[in-house]
């Protein structure tokens, strides 16, 4: 008689619930049970409600600051590996604290190293990720990294747009290798802006490389915080003569009042997925979900079949 391979367990971290049931609901599953046990300090301890021994599990949580996010995530690794878990994947749609990924300045840390490795100590035996700010983010780890693109949503939506004279645009020097292939997938031009700051999230002086006059200009980006750059960015291609300007960015943390300055910009849209929680009622915010392209790549994880049609770019 053939050995049947179990079907995997889904759990989700707290913030990640709603984005957990999508992908749950995509694989053909349910999201498996676990219950938070809180101190009145604010100390909390997960607990799975389900027997995960010799099992294949997939916890699904994206780690954005508060640290909570990521503490949970911990916690609940850990508690899967003293249960006996066979195999624990870490399926983090937006890595956190990925910005600070080598030492830019004296006596500072390197977050995103240490993050890894307090994952693996924690139990982790595989990361599912999706466009980390830095790619040689994956060489911090020592488990397997599955790292993800989001332009499999994007790119089927911008052509969709059916947009003329269409032109993808980097927000800043370190996203020129994103923008070149969205150009060349999209067979479009690609401009470049150099942005200087006077500290994190404050922008000094903003310059365009390139030609912008009567294009419909894309800004792509792998994340959107304050949304300082892409507002800024915007304006002055509308300045040099834009048609139009909208973004795409995979992790819309927006944070302080981005909502208020992407609602005041000349932004046409901005297009986000849902790795992280956003206001869906916001009239210029499009948010894709991620969580087909998640469920399918668990699919195959599980089954142990090429993902390599996912990495697009």
């Amino acid at each position: 008689m053939a050995y049947q391979v179990p079907e995997p367990k889904i759990f989700a971290c707290t913030q990640s619930t709603e984005l957990g049931e999508k992908i749950a609901a995509s694989y053909g599953a349910e999201l498996g049970k676990i219950q938070f046990s809180r101190y009145s300090d604010g100390e909390f301890q997960p607990s799975f409600e389900e027997s995960i021994r010799g099992a294949r599990i997939f916890i699904i949580g994206s780690t954005n600051p508060s640290s909570e996010n990521l503490m949970e995530m911990l916690l609940m690794l850990d508690a899967a590996k003293r249960a006996s878990a066979r195999h624990i994947t870490a399926v983090m749609p937006y890595f956190g604290w990925a910005r600070q990924d080598r030492k830019d300045k004296p006596r500072v840390p390197i977050a995103a190293k240490l993050i890894a490795k307090m994952l693996e100590t924690a139990g982790a035996t595989r990361i599912i990720t999706m466009d980390l700010h830095a790619d040689q983010i994956q060489g911090f780890f020592e488990k397997p990294v599955d790292h993800l693109f989001a332009s499999t949503m994007f790119l089927p939506y911008l052509k969709g747009l059916n947009l003329d004279n269409l032109c993808i645009a980097s927000p800043d020097m370190g996203g020129s290798k994103r923008a070149y292939a969205y150009s060349k997938a999209l067979e479009c031009d690609v401009v470049i802006c150099y942005k200087q700051r006077a500290k994190a999230n404050v922008i000094s002086h903003m310059e365009l490389i390139g030609d912008v006059q009567g294009k419909n200009v894309v800004l792509v980006d792998d994340m959107v915080d304050t949304a300082g750059t892409l507002t800024k960015a915007a304006d002055l291609m509308m300045e040099r003569g834009a048609q139009s300007v909208r973004a795409v960015t995979t992790h819309g943390l927006l944070s302080g009042n981005a909502y208020e300055r992407i609602e005041k910009s000349q932004l046409t849209e901005l297009i986000v997925t849902d790795s992280i929680p956003v206001d869906h009622t916001q009239r210029k915010l499009k948010v894709l979900s991620c969580a087909d392209l998640f469920a399918d790549v668990m699919h195959r994880v599980h089954h142990n079949t090429s993902i390599s049609s996912k990495f697009l770019m």
